[in-house]
């Protein structure tokens, strides 16, 4: 991959998303972002969300670094409504099976390992050294954090978060915009919005 990436969102995780593009191929990022101005580690912040979409810079590709998951979400939303080129990024020393399915906006950061029949939606974060096995389904705006890991067949609700070093047994429903706490092992159904925490994980 060559040309101009722009990131919307100049936190400390999109620096970690602009580190994967220049690792995957990008030539240069350029951040837009609403609270943050001048520079996000050495990369510009060259404008607000509104300049992004009136494209006051030239750019190739477009993601969402933003780390809340419903936001994430509706901007990713937002960017492809009005035909802006979205891209996944992949680090190229994470690995996908080629028989996986990775969604636009989506990010799969070093180390992590997203196997065969594995479907990610679109603007799902698969964070650092985490694990997705086989035929998991991961819904559009899912966040699976560093060091998670999902067994086979888990099947991740819009915008749930799976946290910090967090287990999944195989074949686990997690509920839209539910959480799972870090270090949590799940060995049952978490219901929609329902936080668990704990080994086994409970509902708090």
């Amino acid at each position: 991959m060559s040309g101009v990436l722009a990131i919307w969102g100049a936190g400390g995780h999109g620096r970690v998303v602009a580190d994967c593009a220049i690792a995957a191929g990008w030539c240069d990022v350029l951040f837009f972002d609403d609270h943050s101005a001048g520079t996000s580690g050495p990369w510009s912040v060259v404008g607000s969300g509104q300049d992004l979409f009136r494209g006051v810079q030239a750019f190739d590709g477009v993601v969402v670094a933003t780390g809340d998951n419903p936001v994430r979400l509706a901007q990713t939303n937002a960017l492809a409504r009005q035909g802006l080129p979205l891209i996944s990024l992949i680090h190229p020393r994470a690995v996908v099976s080629e028989h996986a399915e990775v969604g636009l906006g989506t990010v799969v950061l070093a180390g992590a390992v997203i196997n065969i029949g594995a479907r990610l939606g679109r603007a799902v974060i698969v964070n650092t050294m985490a694990s997705v096995d086989h035929d998991c389904r991961l819904a559009d705006g899912v966040h699976v954090s560093p060091g998670a890991h999902l067994a086979g067949g888990v099947h991740a609700g819009q915008a749930s978060w799976i946290g910090l070093g967090a287990a999944v047994r195989q074949g686990i429903e997690i509920g839209d915009e539910a959480v799972v706490g870090a270090g949590a092992v799940v060995v049952k159904a978490v219901p929609p919005r329902t936080t668990v925490v704990g080994v086994p994980a409970r509902p708090i």
